[in-house]
């Protein structure tokens, strides 16, 4: 029997929203393994179609913050899941949490919801709500909306949430990877309670069957309770790295800190002006009341230390299902493209090419699925990293995204400062550009065969100016396109010819050529173990 004296195996009809998000994209796939029905509200339904999960879950079209999509999307709905939040949209983004939890609440209590499900941010005890940072405080208060509303809600409050691919996990990996003298803000000494992704997981299923008297809020977290300092030198010693050197230092503000984060990890400083501004305080768990209702089994929640090496092979595997990335960037572009039946007009610049290619469509496309990331763009990495580090100096996401897979592209995928609009297997692979630009952009990539039969090679870009700065914009990079886009063309010709399938860029295989005759290559070391200690069982292929 569950909790709530139900039969285990109660089959509830659940509404995920954010679930092209790094949680979401998670939740459901375990929520289908515990025999619930899901349903996701999305507002582009198509960047959920790529993934393993899309044939088994229904995807219905609507946005929190239109009333009537979200009363269609709650039809049926035993349990509705809240996972998104407006951070990142603009200044006023606390009104916007605020309506959309209130229309969330109001539709869930028309449409007889049993239950809200929320995942907020663990706060401070005894620090004034002014006191904390907008982010903190926006969640605090959606919990409670929820929590005031008739309808019974789960507010589960977490902390640093370590797992493969999210935001505090990369910026804790990249941190003590890349710096081993750190110069730091205060805030490393600031404890807090980290909890693994699975275990935030196991709360969130579980919170499906509380019994129908519970309506409050949790405090879930790990076993170990950490300075920032202390996760960093944990990390080290997981990953095998040589011991840190960390000297924290009082003029960092938060403001200084994310764009410090930002310059050596690939979060952005706009995503982590709000993780450094939650260090600033105390936050740690001050009850484990969720166990009654969720009970830990031996070993639950994880330690920290087996938190971290699941991460770490879950990386080193390429075994990421989802990353903080998975969601798009706020306030990207999601106009049209130019060439759909729908595009409003305007002035539209191109850049097209074409490459006879001496290989099947199929190497053709191993290339093309493959760009990006650790591959690169094929052409003048120099030109490539010069503007990834202008946008990420403009605020914005910058080439340190990569990839989730280093093979395999879906729709919706963050790939460096684009992401994946559309995939035609085989075929057709577009790009829209998430940098920071005056103006719309995409890049498309083709595998063709031309009349003759022959492989072909087609590649667009196409630019929609905002303004007199967007036509300024394209004309003063116009004169670059030949050498960065000619050459991107004419390099993914050659890698889909000599058959290195997107394995490493045509830049890399230059510079391996061109090494002097009988030059030794430099050997590099392999990977370092996750943990000297025992290993921990194998993790589920749904799970962290």
């Amino acid at each position: 029997m569950a909790a709530d004296g139900q039969p285990a195996g109660q089959r509830l009809h659940c509404l995920v929203t954010g679930a092209s998000g790094y949680i979401g994209g998670r939740l459901v796939p375990e929520l289908l393994e515990a025999g619930h029905r899901v349903r996701c509200l999305a507002r582009s339904p198509g960047k959920l179609r790529d993934h393993p999960w899309a044939a088994e879950a229904e995807t219905v079209r609507g946005d929190v913050t239109d009333p009537e999509s979200v009363a269609a999307a709650m039809r049926g709905i035993d349990v509705a899941y809240y996972l998104v939040h407006a951070l990142g949209t603009g200044s006023r983004f606390e009104d916007t949490d605020r309506a959309a939890a209130r229309i969330f609440a109001e539709q869930a209590r028309a449409a007889g919801v049993r239950r809200i499900v929320y995942l907020g941010g663990l706060t401070p005890r005894g620090v004034p709500e002014e006191s904390l940072s907008p982010h903190l405080r926006s969640r605090a208060e959606v919990g409670e909306i929820f929590l005031a509303s008739p309808v019974p809600a789960t507010v589960l409050r977490a902390a640093v949430v370590i797992g493969s691919g999210s935001a505090s996990f990369e910026m804790l990996r990249y941190l003590t990877e890349r710096l081993p003298v750190m110069v730091t803000p205060s805030w490393v000494h600031t404890r807090t309670q980290p909890i693994g992704v699975r275990d935030v997981l196991r709360y969130l299923v579980g919170s499906a069957t509380m019994p129908d008297d519970v309506d409050r809020g949790f405090d879930i977290g790990g076993p170990d309770v950490l300075t920032y300092r202390d996760m960093m030198i944990r990390y080290a010693s997981v990953a095998g790295l040589p011991r840190r050197f960390i000297v924290p230092v009082p003029v960092l503000t938060p403001r200084l800190s994310s764009h410090w984060v930002g310059l050596v990890t690939p979060v952005p400083a706009s995503l982590a002006r709000p993780l450094t501004e939650s260090l600033r305080h105390e936050v740690v768990c001050h009850e484990h009341d969720i166990a009654q209702y969720v009970p830990d089994a031996p070993g639950r929640p994880l330690p920290f230390d087996e938190a971290l090496s699941l991460a770490l092979r879950r990386v080193r595997e390429a075994q990421v299902s989802t990353r903080w990335s998975s969601a798009s960037v706020p306030g990207a572009p999601s106009d049209p493209l130019p060439t759909d039946p729908d595009w409003a007009g305007g002035s539209l610049y191109e850049d097209e090419r074409h490459r006879p290619v001496d290989a099947s469509r199929e190497a053709l496309w191993k290339v093309v699925e493959g760009v990006g990331g650790e591959n690169g763009w094929y052409s003048s990495p120099l030109a490539w990293a010069v503007r990834g580090w202008l946008d990420r100096f403009a605020g914005g996401v910058g080439l340190r995204r990569g990839r989730r897979d280093t093979e395999r592209l879906r729709v919706g995928d963050s790939l460096d400062f684009w992401r994946v609009e559309e995939i035609e297997p085989g075929h057709l692979l577009r790009l829209r550009a998430e940098m920071r630009l005056p103006g719309l952009a995409w890049l498309e990539m083709y595998a063709e065969t031309d009349d003759e039969g022959r492989t072909r090679y087609r590649q667009r870009a196409l630019f929609h100016p905002r303004g007199l700065l967007g036509h300024a914009y394209w004309w003063s990079v116009a004169p670059f396109h030949a050498v960065v886009f000619g050459g991107m063309a004419r390099n993914i010709a050659r890698a889909a010819a000599g058959g290195t399938g997107g394995r490493r860029s045509a830049a890399r295989a230059t510079r391996i050529r061109r090494a002097r005759p009988g030059r030794r290559k430099r050997q590099h070391p392999p990977s370092p173990s996750p943990s000297p200690s025992p290993a921990p069982a194998p993790a589920s292929p749904r799970q962290e």
